[in-house]
Parts: structure tokens; sequence; C-alpha cells
């Protein structure tokens, strides 16, 4: 018999609940429901600074993730590079997108939104994070 650690959850295993089991129990809510979901990792999983955002993707197995220089006072970008077509294609990325709206949300204290828009030929997904300055949480 094999002594080998079975227990560690290969990408293989990952991509499999990821892309096909969740679709297929969401249906046409998944979406929503990833964006959800991504808030409450963030909420079970904080941050202390958005810089560690690209180490939490890269740790969870989410990604290559670079924040984009062009920010302003209400909105920062980020790009999810060098994905797969194949996942780029069917992948949703609500996960992602609510994650780094609650995270970014809990740092600067105002009712923050992220969306994410893929660019095929980048083969990336570009994710802008919008918060209302007016609103405080």
């Amino acid at each position: 018999m094999d002594n080998t650690n079975t227990e560690t959850v290969t990408q293989l295993g990952y991509d499999i609940i990821r892309d096909h089991v969740l679709p297929n129990i969401l249906g046409k809510h998944e979406d929503d429901i990833l964006y959800w979901a991504g808030k409450d990792i963030a909420r079970k999983f904080p941050i202390f600074s958005v810089d560690e955002i690209p180490d939490f993707f890269r740790e969870a197995g989410w990604g290559s993730l670079r924040t984009v220089e062009k920010s302003s006072k209400d909105e920062a970008l980020f790009l999810l590079e060098n994905l797969p077509d194949t996942l780029l294609e069917k992948r949703s990325y609500q996960l992602e997108a609510g994650f780094i709206a609650e995270q970014f949300q809990k740092l600067n204290g105002y009712l923050t939104e992220c969306y994410g828009e893929k660019a095929m030929k980048e083969r990336a997904v570009r994710f802008q994070v919008k918060w209302d300055l007016k609103t405080k949480m």
C-alpha cells in the first residue's frame, strides 16, 4: 500500500467542482450566488491591505492578479491574467469579483461593488472596483 498523502486537492478536482458541479447545481443563479459566496469568503479570510489581494488569489489557486495603475478616488482596476482559453470561455468569475468587492468595502468603509469583464484577446478578466463615497458602511 502506498503511503502518499491523498488529502491534497488537485487542480483537476477544483476545476471539476468549479466548472461542472457548481454551474449544474446553481443553474441560472450561478453568477449571483457566486458573487455573494465571494463576499462571504472575504469575510472569513480578511486581508489588511489591498496589496494582499493578489497574494490571496495565488494562494487560493484563482490565478495571477495584478493591479492596473489606472485608479481614482472611487475606483480601482485589476487584471486576472494568463487564463487558459477553455476556462475563460465558460467559467464565471463572479466569485472573485465578490471577494474583491467585500475586501475593498471592509478596507475603505464605503459601499463597494466589483464587475468582471472577460478580455478574450488578452486571455484575462478585468475587474473594475467602484465604491460610493456617499454611502458609508
